[in-house]
């Protein structure tokens, strides 16, 4: 099939590119733009001279339901809720990438995006595409939200212990770093190098937009689960994401037995990894795949558990995920153009 990426020219939808340019189901990728039609990709991107020879095309609705039967949205938010009424979605399956269609609560997303949120007829029919949760909806879905990149990796870390209500609901607690390629590609005073290089900065306190997101997911799988606390970090590096979450258990247990729990819930989930007891993943090793690595621990002393969930936030937090449900909507194996080993060192 053909498929198609609006925001080819930022760093997720250049992922998106390279993983759907060499999918064995995909006979061509044609990437669109609003503002640069004409403009050779390579242009942008001068790593693939003599690899892409791609020009950017006029984003017209009515061309991509003749071009394209899968379009992807690696744009901004609010591109989607713009675009999206220009198409007949019963001709094109859309896999909207930039969080406008993520929280089903029109007033939340006003709240935390500060923008005019999609037509909620469009994010009533969309399926949150988390697919070691929600696969069974992902394979009839025609329009799909694809999870943000910290939600990912907070949301897996948490899964199997507050679907199983082992936690203290309150007790959330979050601490997640990530890398400046989530921060996209246009130039600013937070990535510049000299003020993120040999620095640690904390930003967005109490108040990012994917706390809600977060919040939505986990109050599905454990309805007493209302509120968490989550904090992001920006480190000097490219990729990856490092969620430590922190969790308050009802009853004593072992690690072992913790261990016991997530390699039972995720026994059937392959791009996720659970560490041994007493090994800790780092970003490094998820650098470049669609992995989500875990490593756990329980503190008998204080009662409190340690989850530690390590993702690429270019991969699993947006890309791969991104082909990932692609396939399962699609009735292809949901590994296929994934299987990728990280890249290391």
């Amino acid at each position: 099939m053909n498929v198609g990426i609006v925001g080819a020219t930022g760093y997720g939808g250049n992922e998106l590119n390279r993983l759907l340019t060499k999918h064995p189901k995909i006979e061509k990728c044609i990437l669109y733009t609003s503002s640069e039609e004409g403009k050779a990709y390579r242009d942008s991107y001068p790593h693939l001279t003599e690899i892409s020879h791609e020009s950017l095309a006029s984003l017209d609705g009515k061309r991509i339901e003749e071009e394209v039967e899968t379009l992807f949205l690696a744009s901004p938010p609010g591109a989607a809720a713009e675009l999206l009424p220009k198409i007949n979605r019963n001709k094109v399956k859309i896999i909207d990438l930039s969080g406008d269609l993520r929280l089903k609560d029109s007033s939340l997303y006003e709240q935390w995006y500060k923008r005019q949120p999609a037509d909620q007829e469009i994010v009533d029919q969309a399926v949150y595409g988390l697919a070691e949760l929600n696969k069974q909806e992902i394979k009839y879905a025609t329009i799909l939200s694809n999870p943000g990149c910290f939600p990912t990796a907070s949301i897996l870390g948490l899964a199997p212990v507050a679907a199983q209500s082992l936690i203290e609901e309150s007790s959330v607690i979050i601490d997640a770093k990530t890398g400046v390629s989530g921060a996209g590609r246009k130039p600013g005073a937070a990535v510049n190098y000299s003020e993120i290089n040999e620095n640690l900065k904390i930003y967005k306190v109490n108040g990012h937009q994917h706390i809600p997101e977060i919040e939505q997911a986990l109050n599905l799988l454990n309805k007493n689960i209302s509120t968490v606390t989550f904090q992001t970090h920006l480190v000097p590096m490219t990729r990856g994401i490092m969620a430590t979450i922190y969790v308050d258990l009802k009853e004593e247990m072992s690690s072992e037995q913790l261990l016991d729990c997530y390699q039972s819930f995720y026994r059937d989930s392959y791009f996720v990894r659970v560490r041994p007891l007493g090994e800790f993943p780092s970003t490094k090793e998820v650098y470049g795949s669609n992995y989500c690595d875990m490593g756990l621990a329980y503190d008998e002393r204080t009662g409190r558990a340690t989850i530690v969930s390590v993702i690429d936030n270019l991969m699993k937090g947006a890309a791969g995920q991104a082909v990932q449900n692609f396939n399962i909507m699609n009735g292809y194996e949901e590994t296929l153009g994934l299987e990728l080993a990280p890249l290391f060192p």
